[in-house]
């Protein structure tokens, strides 16, 4: 164990999302070795982020502004709507150029266990949406996991009823467990176009 600062420094980056212990201490010794104007701009980066960035407010995707480049896109199809846990999906079906729609993004998965129900995620402005505007297809993208799985079958409850809405979920294809953001290119668009009714 370190002493003051440099323990502290290890401490928070051992709370980011897939860096352990080991990666965390090399990652500061590594900052601590940097130079000066190289951390300066991190740290930089560090505050526009926490300042700046927000969530679009119409389908919950990083954004600068209040409504997000997608949404803004008057170009992009506003009857198809697919639907992912998190915004790193996005840029996931993106990548593919499969899909000209637009997004809504829930904000994670359900999962009972770590206490995150429906009403942790963006589910209700979901369903207001698609009762507001003239949406006539939603493809589930949630992750091919069980939450991701528990998720889609969930929104399939509820999607149910709203008359003239096809409900589609992504084709089989992707590995059981895995991570749309980890999908490549091509897997992910051939789920996507090969996507089947729900």
């Amino acid at each position: 164990m370190y002493e003051g600062v440099v323990q502290d420094l290890i401490d928070e980056l051992g709370r980011l999302p897939g860096v352990g212990p080991k990666s965390a201490q090399r990652i500061a010794f590594h900052l601590l070795a940097s130079d000066p104007q190289d951390i300066g701009r991190l740290r930089e980066v560090l505050g526009k982020v926490a300042e700046g960035v927000r969530f679009c407010e119409i389908c919950g995707n990083v954004s600068e502004a209040e409504r997000c480049r997608i949404c803004n896109d008057l170009r992009r199809d506003a009857t198809s709507v697919c639907v992912v846990e998190e915004p790193k999906d996005v840029l996931a079906v993106e990548r593919t150029r499969e899909f000209r729609g637009r997004y809504h993004v829930l904000g994670g998965a359900l999962d009972p266990l770590s206490g995150v129900g429906p009403d942790q995620l963006r589910i209700k402005d979901l369903l207001t949406r698609i009762g507001s505007e003239e949406i006539t297809e939603v493809i589930i993208a949630t992750d091919p996991n069980t939450e991701g799985e528990a998720t889609a079958t969930y929104l399939v409850r509820m999607l149910r009823d709203f008359p003239g809405l096809t409900v589609t979920r992504l084709a089989s294809g992707l590995p059981m467990g895995g991570d749309l953001e980890f999908a490549d290119e091509l897997t992910l668009g051939r789920a996507l176009s090969g996507r089947r009714a729900l």
